[in-house]
């Protein structure tokens, strides 16, 4: 071999043995979580190799995703995706489409998602992301509404999670020196987060006069994201999970999980302090929420059975201060990404996800609770509260005419800052978006009239639907009544709480039905008990229906007419039934339907039975029954 031969040899070996030695590195480093120094050498290792693993690739973009920088995450979850294409799993395409919502690719990012939807064949969730879009741009124009302000306590570390403690706010942060030993996190190079307590200016928002909280108590790692019970007497926060020495304790994975830590507040110390009973060293306990009430603890999990990488769940606290067992709050907010940072005010929880359609990364998220674990479907709260970054941590008042956000957006001072969030003291309206589709076939109703009524009933805003059933009404603030009609078709009123409503309306041709060339309202027979004429429940149901009818179309008219089985006598069985026809028209009555859209009110006895059971015929009780009813007929509409 030639001298410039070996000499060129010896340098791509070295080269190649040099590459090898930083990949190793990056693995580890990322093994370690200590994403920040992994990004750097998997981007150092990867412009040297003409065809690197998809494996080393992926392990390149989600260091960048984890800490939040999205430029370099975006350049490699496309070069994935060139690789893979549909094979892409679905947690990398998630995050994938993420990016390219950081990085304000909004087009690009819903031309993908709804291409994959269709590959898959989920109509399902392609309805719902659907919904959430047309609903998060129905809020473009009242991106006014709201203004938000970064804090002056905001470092170039991470400060974020507030919490209403009386007319104090803690929070937590990284602003602090490096602690003993030169500890620092390993994830983002950052010292570990402890809690601080402020006074908040009611004119700005403004923190000031800020200390530790309750720093004696603190460990020496995390300490985040608290919560307080009504009364403020008790405190839950997040911490690490650490043993008996404050030493951190760790899954048999080698992860270090979050637990969270109950305690009584007793002046600046903190008392009786205890780890919730489902807390675990193999999975994380976070984030508490306290509701108003104080019976119910909300936090977040990646504990095993949720519904994606962190769910929100849900624990009775009882008047012992006891936390019953988690529930999951179910499909409905967590989704397979990441739910967070839940908050409830009043029945109103506000969350962040990831996983719902938004503007990218966490975006805060409300839907109504109507009951223990049961919610409407959320609603993205829109810009300016949400970004194309993180947007959590949100908190308001019990008003909700101010709150508090944590964001890692564009313009702040550096990872994760605190805003200050009001709303615009102006007149004020908002969008109302939703559909109107019929009750019955599930479809969507063109032309549908949705209109808007004040608290005086003044109409104050309408639109029709368009050919998808879809509508979006301008309406002002304050309480308003939402109505969707349409002609030959049922009323419905709604006074709406969130941003979007749905109406489901019944056509007319849907609750009548024609026999014999004969109109009748469509119901379910009218049953009465042998030799008896008064309106049973089950025949009060039924004719709640007759009443819905008519109350939704004030120009019908009908007449009433009964009938009996053959049992008894033909006159007293005449008379019983003109009885039960009396019986039926004096409910209508009572309902307040008029007494002039009833024709007439007649008994027919047995002489129109149903069946083969005439006199002297025998027959069973079920099908005499058959034959003792009520038929509601139209004579006018």
């Amino acid at each position: 071999m030639s001298k410039p031969l070996f000499i060129l040899s010896f340098f791509l070996c070295f080269a190649g043995t040099f590459a090898q030695q930083k990949l190793r590195r990056a693995d580890k480093l990322f093994a370690e979580f200590a994403y920040t120094e992994a990004a750097q050498l998997y981007e150092e290792y990867l412009t040297g190799v003409k065809d690197p693993k998809p494996e080393v690739i992926t392990h390149a973009a989600d260091a960048y995703y984890f800490t939040a920088k999205m430029g370099g995450a975006l350049r490699w979850y496309e070069k994935l995706y060139e690789l893979q294409g549909a094979a892409m799993d679905d947690t990398h395409f998630r995050r994938y489409i993420l990016a390219l919502r950081g990085e304000e690719r909004y087009e690009r990012a819903d031309e993908l998602l709804f291409q994959r939807l269709d590959a898959i064949g989920d109509e399902t969730l392609k309805k719902s992301f659907v919904n959430q879009k047309q609903h998060l741009d129905s809020l473009v124009k009242n991106a006014d509404l709201y203004t938000v302000k970064n804090l002056d306590i905001n470092t170039n570390k991470a400060d974020f999670g507030t919490a209403f403690y009386g007319n104090k706010m803690v929070y937590a942060s990284a602003k602090d020196t490096v602690k003993g030993g030169g500890k620092t996190y390993s994830w983002n190079q950052q010292p570990y987060l402890s809690l601080y307590v402020a006074d908040r200016d009611t004119a700005s928002g403004a923190f000031l006069n800020e200390k530790k909280f309750l720093a004696k108590t603190q460990t020496d790692y995390h300490n985040a994201a608290p919560a307080f019970s009504p009364d403020l007497k008790t405190v839950y926060y997040s911490a690490n999970t650490v043993n008996k020495k404050d030493k951190l304790q760790n899954s048999v994975e080698g992860t270090n999980n979050i637990q969270l830590i109950k305690g009584e507040i007793k002046g600046d110390a903190l008392v009786n302090v205890a780890t919730l009973s489902f807390n675990s060293k193999d999975y994380s306990v976070g984030q508490p929420a306290v509701s108003a009430d104080g019976h119910w603890l909300f936090f977040v999990s990646d504990m095993p059975g949720g519904y994606g990488e962190t769910d929100i769940y849900i624990a009775q606290i009882f008047s012992d201060g006891v936390v019953g067992e988690p529930k999951n709050i179910g499909p409905e907010i967590n989704t397979p990404g990441r739910e967070m940072f839940p908050f409830i005010n009043n029945d109103v929880l506000y969350f962040s996800s990831d996983g719902h359609y938004g503007l990218g990364g966490l975006d805060v998220f409300i839907s109504k609770r109507t009951g223990e674990v049961q919610f409407e479907a959320p609603q993205n709260i829109g810009s300016p509260v949400n970004s194309n970054l993180d947007d959590f941590a949100f908190v308001t008042d019990n008003s909700g005419a101010f709150g508090y956000l944590s964001s890692n957006r564009a313009g702040g001072k550096g990872d994760d800052d605190i805003y200050y969030v009001a709303q615009v003291k102006k007149p004020c309206t908002h969008s109302i978006a939703g559909t109107v589709v019929n009750l019955k076939a599930k479809t969507p109703i063109e032309g549908a009239d949705v209109k808007a009524y004040d608290e005086q009933g003044t109409l104050t805003a309408s639109v029709k639907t368009d050919a998808n059933g879809n509508y979006t009404l301008d309406i002002p603030c304050g309480k308003v009544v939402i109505e969707a009609s349409k002609p030959e078709h049922t009323i419905v009123k709604i006074q709406p709480e969130l941003l979007r409503i749905d109406f489901e309306l019944s056509a007319y041709a849907d609750l009548v039905k024609k026999e014999d060339n004969v109109e009748r309202i469509d119901i379910n027979p009218i049953y009465f008990d042998f030799d008896q004429y008064y309106i049973t429940p089950q025949a009060a149901v039924e004719l709640d229906k007759v009443v819905y009818v008519m109350q939704n179309f004030p120009d019908v008219v009908i007449k009433i007419e009964s009938h009996t089985d053959s049992r008894g006598n033909d006159d007293y069985n005449m008379r019983l039934s003109d009885d039960r026809a009396k019986s039926t028209y004096s409910y209508i009555v009572s309902k307040g339907i008029l007494p002039t859209r009833i024709e007439s009110v007649k008994g027919y006895g047995e002489s129109q039975l149903r069946n083969h059971c005439s006199n002297g015929v025998e027959c069973t009780p079920e099908e005499h029954q058959l034959n003792r009813r009520s038929d509601f007929i139209v004579v006018k509409k």
